[in-house]
């Protein structure tokens, strides 16, 4: 159903009971609690508003929603399925905003080290990926960008039924792209007129937001967005071809992964509509000053127009060769053609020890503009963009994505909002879910640790309450495991 011109999601509003009757097998099998009364007893509680996290404390679960918070040593309510975890904390389940159901599976470079034509493809990840975003943690996603939209749909729809496990779903429409894209996938978009009848039309089957990709002109830009608002859904975008300041002034809501990668605005010589390379931009951004007036200026544009900028930090990690490898238990996920041909870039990577200084010193200046961008009151989002050379994987890419923001200068219950009630804000959907509050959604992360003292404890989840249903995350795992870059 539909309200306000956004969708609104029928298992929002099912009790965890329900939840439980209408699951089918292949979802059951993955459940742990599906008591309409649960109390999460003696944990300690970071609530993704930014507070301190509290210790002691229960959380009753009544019939999908969060019904109350007390004191660990106050009885539970009668009847109530009491879930001792002392030792463990909750979170609110993260909302990931750059998110996909699609991996790079192989980047195929031939012998020149140079990826071939047609260019560069990506798999779809049906099967695997929501099985390990919601294994992660990750309660709610946008999938910001679809190379398969109708399976996109799809996924959504079967997962709403209690077909397939998996989060909610927010689906971003096809890639709106301009001449000459790097993705043979990606459909033309050239025209005003087109544009504007593709995105009424997915708009029409359901879409919740739009993407506009790297080779876009300002023209279609504008009108896409434009013909988004009608429709009340968002636009965001990986530009290039247009810069920040001008999407910004076009009407754009969100841009992603950061200035330092995709911001042409400082290229020297740039061409109208074309964008220029990215050995371009960053060089453009190299010995920038974030302290400058035009970088300062950019950030209060994009304040003072509510454009929420996207954090995909895990994505350009992976490119560092510096930076630690994947751990052996994401490996594990991996096809062996995806594991190799990760490896193989990794390595090509280390064999120039002077550009890996210099994707590093671009992976630290980006940090420094997204803590600076969110210290003038701009609205930052989160997540791992499991696309690059592979080394992001879905689920485990949002975990890191948070470690980063922690690395990056946010403390970490700082990064926790960011990853939840941010997301969540920027969907219009706070009063539902984002935070741990009574009447909200039962979307909750049960980890081992304290993960408001030491970040990386958002790795050890050993329970994901969706919608009061709590399901096992190290089944989901191992029913995928060697599956990502296949299925």
């Amino acid at each position: 159903m539909r309200f306000g011109g956004k969708l609104v999601f029928l298992a929002a509003f099912i009790s965890a009971g329900a939840v439980a009757q209408t699951a089918s097998p292949e979802v059951r099998k993955f459940i742990r609690f599906d008591q309409p009364l649960i109390a999460l007893a003696d944990v300690t509680v970071i609530d993704g508003t930014g507070a301190p996290a509290r210790e002691h404390r229960t959380v009753i679960l009544k019939n999908g929603r969060i019904e109350a918070i007390t004191d660990a040593a106050q009885a539970p309510p009668a009847g109530a399925h009491v879930i001792d975890l002392a030792g463990r904390s909750v979170m609110p389940g993260l909302v990931g905003m750059h998110n996909h159901l699609m991996y790079t599976a192989s980047i195929n470079m031939d012998e020149d080290d140079k990826i071939p034509p047609p260019g560069f493809f990506v798999t779809e990840l049906a099967f695997s990926a929501p099985r390990m975003y919601l294994a992660a943690g990750v309660t709610t996603m946008r999938t910001t960008g679809s190379i398969e939209p109708y399976t996109d749909l799809n996924i959504r729809r079967m997962i709403d039924a209690q077909q397939i496990p998996g989060p909610h779903i927010d689906v971003t429409g096809p890639y709106l792209e301009g001449r000459d894209s790097f993705f043979p996938q990606l459909a033309l978009m050239e025209e005003t007129g087109q544009v504007r009848k593709t995105v009424a039309f997915w708009a029409g089957q359901g879409m919740t937001s739009f993407k506009a990709y790297m080779n876009i002109s300002a023209p279609v830009l504008g009108a896409a967005i434009d013909e988004a608002h009608k429709h009340g859904t968002k636009v965001t975008g990986h530009l290039c071809a247009v810069d920040w300041r001008q999407a910004a002034a076009l009407g754009i809501d969100n841009l992603e992964h950061g200035p330092i990668f995709t911001d042409s605005e400082f290229v020297s010589n740039r061409k109208k509509d074309v964008c220029p390379s990215g050995a371009a931009i960053a060089a453009s951004w190299e010995s920038r000053d974030l302290a400058s007036e035009p970088v300062q200026a950019l950030i209060r544009d994009l304040v003072a127009r509510k454009v929420a900028v996207t954090s995909t930090l895990p994505v350009f990690e992976s490119f560092v060769a510096t930076r630690p490898l994947l751990s052996r238990r994401q490996m594990a996920m991996m096809s062996s053609e995806s594991l190799r041909s990760h490896l193989a870039a990794r390595a090509a990577a280390a064999t120039a020890p002077e550009r890996a200084a210099k994707a590093e010193a671009a992976l630290k200046k980006e940090m420094a503009f997204e803590l600076a961008f969110v210290r003038a009151g701009g609205l930052l989002l989160a997540g791992p963009d499991p696309t690059g050379n592979g080394g992001v994987l879905p689920g485990f890419g949002d975990q890191r994505e948070l470690q980063l923001l922690v690395e990056a200068g946010f403390t970490p219950v700082e990064a926790i909002r960011i990853a939840t009630a941010n997301g969540a804000r920027y969907l219009g959907r706070l009063d539902r879910i984002g935070t741990i509050e009574p009447g909200k959604q039962a979307d909750i992360v049960v980890l081992k640790g304290d993960p408001s003292r030491r970040i990386a404890d958002v790795e050890n989840v050993e329970i994901v309450f969706k919608d009061g249903v709590g399901y096992d995350p190290a089944k989901l795992n191992a029913s995928v495991r060697g599956m990502v870059g296949i299925r």
